[in-house]
């Protein structure tokens, strides 16, 4: 039985027609390189995008990544673009961050319960865990079985339930939907040194549709030396798309790597692209 996901075949698509731009390939020769129909990959892919195949690849260019870099605004400029008061009100939309305390940082996450479940997203299948008081763990996965062994070994002497809770289902929305006006405040509880826990709350203030690099990263958060350290706190990020280091690339406009692939890392670019391009357009 074929279990290979709508996913996977965007994201064979999206790694093809990066490797063949120059040749500009047709909707027919795409749709051969990954067994499917023009018909039905044309419509899969829009279904998934919001657009063409060919619209698409303008979103994942290095021509378009620099010219979001260039077109970058101050974060305050951000915020009163999308009609709040100020960057401190950016940050807090959706996202709230509580750190481990120390007695949970370094003894396994002793005397947690935590929660997890699986989900289908937009961007392929993840793993999410939830701890009573936020979200401790959100990755995409290959399996369930490597996925929570991984957990565990992050949370080594915690409990361990195989349920869905309410903090998962509200933090679940943000894959699905793009008016979050009814959505519940997300709650984060991460471990993490507090370098960690200052890069991680840096990258939240990066709206969709946007990039930064790793340079502006650490001059945002006041430490333009710390240019190594803040990728390797991005790289350890616990929480995939929600705290989006995806949209954290080279200067050069390349995209760089990503922990869940940057095939995937690529999607996503786009898909934000699409999207924040289609609400601007809504807008004007």
């Amino acid at each position: 039985m074929n279990q290979e996901t709508n996913f996977d075949r965007i994201e064979k698509a999206i790694l093809f027609i990066k490797q063949n731009f120059k040749n500009q390939p047709s909707l027919d020769e795409i749709a051969k390189n990954i067994n499917l129909s023009s018909f039905h990959f044309q419509r899969l892919f829009t279904e998934w995008s919001g657009v063409s195949p060919k619209k698409f690849l303008q979103y994942i260019s290095i021509d378009y990544a620099k010219k979001v870099l260039l077109n970058n605004k101050p974060l305050l400029d951000v915020a009163l673009d999308v009609g709040l008061s100020g960057t401190s009100r950016l940050h807090d939309l959706f996202i709230g961050i509580e750190a481990m305390t120390p007695g949970e940082y370094k003894n396994g996450g002793s005397g947690l319960e935590i929660n997890y479940s699986y989900d289908k997203t937009l961007f392929g299948e993840i793993i999410i865990a939830s701890t009573s008081k936020g979200i401790c763990h959100i990755s995409f996965i290959k399996n369930q079985k490597d996925a929570l062994g991984y957990l565990k070994s992050c949370f080594s002497n915690a409990k361990y339930n195989n349920k869905i809770d309410l903090l998962q289902t509200n933090a679940l929305k943000i894959f699905s939907i793009r008016n979050f006006d009814n959505l519940n405040k997300v709650k984060l509880h991460l471990k993490g040194t507090s370098f960690e826990l200052k890069v991680w709350e840096a990258l939240l203030k990066i709206p969709s549709g946007n990039l930064s690099t790793y340079g502006l990263v650490a001059k945002n958060i006041n430490n333009s030396k710390a240019c190594r350290a803040v990728g390797n706190a991005i790289g350890d990020n616990p929480i995939a798309f929600l705290i989006p280091c995806h949209r954290v690339i080279q200067s050069s406009g390349e995209f760089g790597q990503y922990r869940w692939g940057v095939n995937r890392k690529t999607a996503i670019i786009g898909w934000e692209g699409v999207y924040n391009s289609l609400d601007k357009e809504k807008n004007d």
